[in-house]
Formats: C-alpha cells, sequence, structure tokens
C-alpha cells in the first residue's frame, strides 16, 4: 500500500489522499451496526480520469476498491470490510445541467439527493425519489442502492429515473450507457444492471437523471387508528379504489412515540398506527382522490382525521416520518433498521407477523415505512453489548426474512443486500439466481476487486421454518 498511497498522491495531490488513523477510522463504518474495518487509504478524485487511473492502479495491484457516498448506508454496503481504498466523490459534487427540453439533469456522483431536488424545483420540474436521508445522501449512494422513499407507490424508485450513467469498470476502463432517451432498445440494458450493483460492477462518476413536470397541487392527511390491522387494511382499500396517493406511509404506536418525543408535531400519542397518506396532481383530482381517502379512512376505522391546513404543516408531518429513524435511535445504543417488503395486500398480515416474532424472542421492534408498496422497516433497538440479547435479535430478523418471502416478498426492498443480508440472498433468489449474479459479477470484475464481499456470503445460512 505504500507504493499505492505514493503513485494516489501523485496523481491527486496530498490534500486528496488520506492515509491517517483518524481519517480511516472515520471512513469505517457506514449506517450498519457491527461491521466497522479500517481501509488502508481514501481518496478524493476530482474527475472520471481520476478514479480511472485509480481503479486501474487497483486492478493492476489486486486492491479492494469501497466507492462510498455519505455513509448512510443501512446493510453495511460501504463497509471496507477487506481493507482497501475508500473512494470518496466530495469533489465530485456539481451539477452539471439541467435540461428543460429534454426534461433531465446531468449530475456527478457526490451531488446530495435535496440539491437535485431543489435544483429540479427552481426550473419548475420535479424528481421524485426521495430517500428519508435525502438530505444527506448522495445520488450516486442512490443510484448503488436503488434507493426508494416516500413516493416510491406513486412514482417509482431511484431507477425508474436514471437514463444513462458514466462507469468506471474494474478494469479502469471508462462505459457510457443510455442518454437523454425515452426509448433505447440497444443491446442489454447495462443501465439498469448497474443500478441497484451496490459498487460491485463499477464506479458511476456522471449520471443523467429523468425530470417530470412538478404537480400543481398537493394535500397531506394523517388517520390514526386503534389497531394496526385497521391501519394496514386500510392501505388495500385505498389501492382498490383504484387510488394510487403519493406518499401512504405507516407507524406504529412505538414510533409515534419515539417520533413525537424528538420531533414535537402533535402526533397522536394513544393510537396503535397513523397513516401518513399525500397525493398530488391537478388541484380537482387531487380534492376528489382525498375526499374519498377521508372517507375509506373513516369508514375503516379511523378515529381520527386530519388535513394539513397549510405546505408547512404538511411538511413537519413529512420531517415527522422522515425522522423515524433518528427518533429510535436514541431509544438504546444500538439500532437495527430492516427493510421487508411484501406485496402491499399482505401489509397487515407482516405487520401480525413482525409483532409476534418479538415477543417470541422477547425483543424490541418498531415497524415503520412505505405501507402503500409494502416496504415496511422493523426496527430493532437494542444493545451490541448484550450478547444473549444480540442473538435473539439475529434470529427475530432471520424469522422476519422468512415471513416475508413466504408471503410473497423480499429480504430488502430500498436498502440492499451489502454484507448484512449477504447470508440470506439465496432465500429469495435461489442457488440459481445466485450462479447468475456470481456470473455477471465475474465477467464485470474477475479480479474481485470492486467492493469485495458484499451481495456473496462465503457462507449462506439454512433457511429458518416458521
Amino acid at each position: 500500500m505504500e507504493q499505492a498511497i505514493a503513485y494516489f498522491t501523485e496523481i491527486l495531490g496530498s490534500a486528496h489522499v488520506r492515509v491517517s488513523h483518524a481519517d480511516r477510522l472515520v471512513y469505517s463504518y457506514d449506517g450498519t451496526p457491527g461491521y466497522q474495518a479500517l481501509p488502508d487509504c481514501i481518496v478524493v478524485p476530482g474527475s472520471t480520469e481520476d478514479v480511472s487511473a485509480i481503479v486501474t492502479y487497483c486492478h493492476n495491484h489486486y486492491i479492494p476498491i469501497v466507492p462510498r457516498g455519505s455513509g448512510t448506508n443501512l446493510s453495511a454496503g460501504t463497509c471496507p470490510t477487506q481493507g482497501g481504498v475508500v473512494v470518496l466523490f466530495t469533489r465530485m459534487n456539481q451539477i452539471l445541467e439541467v435540461d428543460t427540453q429534454n426534461l433531465t439533469m446531468t449530475v456527478q456522483p457526490g451531488v446530495v439527493t435535496k440539491d437535485i431536488h431543489n435544483a429540479a424545483e427552481v426550473n419548475g420540474l420535479f424528481y421524485p425519489p426521495d430517500p428519508s436521508s435525502q438530505a444527506i445522501s448522495t445520488i450516486g449512494g442512490n443510484i448503488n442502492e436503488n434507493s426508494g422513499g416516500l413516493r416510491g407507490l406513486k412514482y417509482g424508485v431511484t431507477k425508474d429515473y436514471v437514463l444513462g450513467l458514466q462507469v468506471v469498470l474494474p478494469n479502469g476502463h471508462v462505459l457510457a450507457t443510455g442518454g437523454k432517451l425515452t426509448k433505447d432498445v440497444a443491446g442489454y440494458d447495462v443501465t439498469k444492471l448497474i443500478v441497484g450493483s451496490e459498487g460491485t460492477l463499477g464506479i458511476v462518476t456522471e449520471a443523467t437523471l429523468k425530470l417530470v413536470p412538478r404537480q400543481e397541487a398537493k394535500s397531506t392527511l394523517l388517520a390514526s387508528f386503534r389497531s394496526i390491522e385497521e391501519a394496514a387494511k386500510t392501505v388495500s382499500l385505498i389501492i382498490e379504489q383504484a387510488i394510487i396517493p403519493a406518499t401512504l406511509e405507516f407507524m406504529d404506536k412505538g414510533t409515534i412515540a419515539a417520533v413525537e418525543d424528538f420531533v414535537n408535531v402533535g402526533l397522536p400519542l394513544e393510537a396503535a398506527a397513523v397513516l401518513l397518506i399525500e397525493q398530488d396532481g391537478k388541484q380537482e383530482v387531487v380534492q376528489e382522490d382525498m375526499k374519498k381517502v377521508e372517507s375509506i379512512c373513516r369508514h375503516s376505522g379511523a378515529v381520527n382525521v386530519t388535513m394539513a391546513a397549510s405546505e408547512t404543516e404538511a411538511e413537519e408531518l413529512r420531517r415527522a416520518r422522515r425522522a423515524a429513524l433518528s427518533a429510535l435511535a436514541r431509544l438504546a445504543p444500538t439500532t437495527i433498521l430492516e427493510d421487508a417488503t411484501v406485496p402491499r395486500a399482505n401489509v397487515a398480515d407482516m405487520v401480525n407477523a413482525i409483532e409476534q416474532i418479538a415477543r417470541k424472542h422477547d425483543v424490541r421492534i418498531c415497524t415503520f415505512g412505505h405501507a402503500g408498496d409494502g416496504n415496511l422497516h422493523p426496527t430493532c433497538v437494542t444493545d451490541a453489548r448484550n450478547t444473549a440479547e444480540m442473538e435473539r435479535v439475529e434470529a427475530a430478523f432471520e424469522e422476519i426474512f422468512a415471513a416475508a418471502i413466504d408471503l410473497g416478498g423480499t429480504i430488502t426492498g430500498e436498502h440492499g443486500v451489502g454484507e448484512m443480508k449477504a447470508p440470506y440472498l439465496a432465500w429469495k433468489v435461489g442457488e440459481t439466481g445466485i450462479e447468475v449474479m456470481k456470473a455477471i459479477k465475474a465477467a464485470f470484475d474477475p479480479r474481485n476487486i470492486m467492493n469485495p464481499g458484499k451481495l456473496f456470503a462465503k457462507e449462506q445460512r439454512k433457511r429458518v421454518t416458521l
């Protein structure tokens, strides 16, 4: 590594190569507890050419590379567990173009997601993907993880808005995919393959994003329920009426209490569950949809339905939902947030399963998430120093993953597999699926230097029986 550090210093300058213990410690972990590992050095390229030079050197010398955004990852996807080089993109943080004719935005990977939202809105446009970490997460990380968000039900996730990419491949070559096109079937869809690949196939250095026209109106309501079952069934009833809200979010009683204590926006502490529901579009359509939604909530057992009186009030409710993880993290030294996903018709079944599993293993799990698209976030507040409890936590989450799969779901809807869920990937995709994915990885990265240890575990966990 001494020769590598000398080379990186030569091409980037000493200010952009970090090797102190303090710097290495900062980039030794992400948002996932239990996977901290020191990298050998951190490099901060300023261009695609810099990235290509770094990757070429690492390829020639079999040095692991971990591309990293803001470190909000929740599946140990950016932990340098095999050492090597962490690549930061804080210098590659420019919005290169907003093209109002083609409705696209071209960005570098280090642009903060919220800045993309703001730049689109200034031009009367809209970039829909909105992960809860949007104020700090970067678009490069969003692309690597195929991030979702509160608006996923109506608008989809990151992959639905990536039209083209510039990618440095594991051998240092630069690949351009897609472009400002609404149609392109020239060969394999490599763009979609890169999105969600968790940095294992290459490093994104530029992205062309699809924008949509900004909606004319928006309305927000909060409905509270006596039981989780009533709230979950309400979700299905809304969709059955052919209403697709922009946002349809769920929080259980434990999450409500933690969030209200944290942000103090007046959430109903007596409720067993709340739904945060938003609709956007033409004014008359929004009004009609929200009138129907309010009626459905009341007929489904909602004890209170409150319509936000202003955009400020609506933003407070959104802020409360986005603060769920931060609020729960205040309750115990260790917070483990997962994202089991099921078909939305099975949300009630999944929420019940989570509660039963938590009681069975005597662990504290609060649940919130994107109920409209079936993406739930069971979150365990615990203490990693309590070995016996952590064993129960692991057993509980294994059963939660198994329950999700049994209901036709998956082990992850938006957080990715990373290293944390790698032992469970075969539960979802099967051994044949693992073989196909490993073949793709080998074709792109035969030396296995690009974010090694992610997606594919050395040992698969045995499928639990419920």
